[in-house]
């Protein structure tokens, strides 16, 4: 049985390994599309345009967003960060999964205007491992970590309003998991609505 694509959104905490494990999940199985975000944040050292992120100046995207060209966009950090329609709409066409990596105001908007998106949050194994994880990456000050950190406190109050939790310990088998959460998805009935519709038809005409 074939399937359309699905939209899937992963959040988490800054620091729980979402850009990894996306990748990862990305590399291991090529049903998946990740979407590229826009920012107006300054690229990290070793990012470049068009694979980490499309990076852009506030009236560029301010242009986009009175454009309806996002699926979704918030502020975080006094920055902003969205979602291109027009890539996310053509992958979700030709049948693949489209992933989309964002915080969980923009996630909570998503599930909003696509009501079958899957919602997983990622989430480290411990608050304690997750300053570790913010510490070692060594490309922000101790003030941007704290407040990384205060955000992440503030983000714990929304996981509910997640479909799943994935726990990324060991990045093997998390991405595994989220593969498995992924795949049962699909066959969901909310997502199969033709299919059951089709089945109802077929029953009735055999009465």
């Amino acid at each position: 049985m074939k399937h359309s694509g699905i939209l899937i959104v992963v959040s988490g905490f800054s620091g729980a390994g979402k850009g990894t494990l996306m990748k990862q999940l990305v590399h291991a199985y090529d049903n998946y599309a990740l979407s590229v975000s826009m920012t107006t944040r300054k690229p990290r050292p070793g990012e470049q345009e068009g694979r980490e992120y499309f990076f852009v100046t506030r009236e560029e995207f301010e242009e986009k967003i009175e454009q309806n060209g996002l699926v979704e966009y918030a502020q975080y950090c006094d920055n902003y960060y969205g979602t291109p329609r027009e890539y996310v709409e053509k992958q979700l066409e030709k049948g693949k999964d489209v992933i989309l990596e964002i915080e969980i105001q923009g996630a909570l908007k998503v599930k909003k205007a696509f009501p079958t998106a899957l919602l997983l949050f990622v989430m480290p194994p411990s608050a304690g491992e997750l300053k570790k994880r913010l510490e070692g990456r060594g490309t922000e000050s101790r003030e941007v970590i704290q407040k990384r950190l205060r955000r992440a406190s503030e983000e714990a109050d929304g996981i509910e309003n997640y479909d799943y939790i994935v726990i990324n310990d060991k990045l093997d088998e998390c991405v595994e998991q989220m593969h498995s959460l992924i795949q049962a998805a699909h066959y969901s009935p909310v997502r199969n609505e033709e299919l059951i519709e089709n089945m109802r038809k077929e029953l009735e005409a055999l009465k």
